[in-house]
């Protein structure tokens, strides 16, 4: 065998070597891309408005499935089609992430409340559904910061939803919020109203300018299980840092 003989065998390995490796890339990144579109995406909390079921620097799976598909379960929120496909409307209680109805473009997360043809309204920072008020059950206050950094203990409650669903709420500004009396809202058809469970931190359906009723076609999953956790003011990339800044509790833990 020449020396061009072997420098051409040469030349064709390394060649079908970067062809492989290409392939095996972009099969990843396809498996990449239908798990992100069709099962599970993640999601990152960015604000204190599901403090205390959720925090800042927690890091969840949605079920994209859970909802069924619309255009908004695709990257770059694609108009492929109009309407969901496999739809299957949310339960009440279940935490949702969505595409704010305004710009179709910003992520929110919040709380199902009010189902279509639901009456919401808050009364003394109580939640009344159709005219019933949802149960509160007091809980040891819950420590915190106020708006000037400060630790606080805030009011703090186990509210139960008509259909039996539980979850904790706290309450920054008491009773005298000012989301704490509003008026009556009713969820018109295919939308639903969404709320925070930080009750006086979260823009939500109450503010009707800014999110209002969801419509169904918004909705992108159900929060499903936090797979990391780490301080609000501590850097993820910061590996060294973990054993004393990542909430090894939260890791794995079902979100309800």
């Amino acid at each position: 065998m020449t020396e061009a003989t072997t420098r051409n065998s040469a030349a064709r390995k390394n060649e079908g070597g970067v062809l492989e490796l290409i392939w095996i890339v972009f099969q990843a990144l396809l498996i990449a891309l239908v798990v992100r579109t069709f099962l599970f995406q993640p999601f990152n909390i960015p604000s204190g408005s599901l403090v205390p079921t959720l925090l800042v620097g927690d890091y969840l799976f949605v079920s994209k499935y859970s909802y069924g598909y619309s255009k908004y379960s695709f990257p770059l929120g694609l108009p492929l089609f109009e309407g969901r496909i496999m739809g299957s409307e949310p339960n009440r209680g279940d935490i949702a992430v969505f595409k704010l109805p305004k710009d179709g473009k910003t992520d929110y997360i919040k709380r199902v409340i009010g189902l279509p043809g639901d009456r919401i309204q808050m009364i003394d920072a109580r939640l009344y559904i159709n005219g019933q008020e949802a149960q509160r059950t007091p809980l040891p206050p819950y420590h915190t910061i106020d708006a000037f950094g400060r630790p606080a203990d805030v009011p703090h409650y186990m509210e139960t939803l008509p259909n039996g669903v539980s979850h904790e709420i706290i309450q920054k500004d008491g009773d005298s919020g000012y989301w704490s009396n509003t008026p009556v809202y009713t969820v018109p058809a295919g939308h639903f109203f969404m709320m925070g469970d930080n009750r006086d931190n979260s823009q939500d359906s109450r503010v009707l300018s800014e999110v209002g009723y969801v419509p169904f076609e918004n909705l992108e999953g159900r929060a499903e299980i936090i797979f990391f956790s780490i301080d609000e003011n501590a850097s993820a990339w910061k590996l060294w840092e973990w054993p004393s800044t990542v909430r090894w509790n939260r890791i794995f833990q079902r979100i309800k």
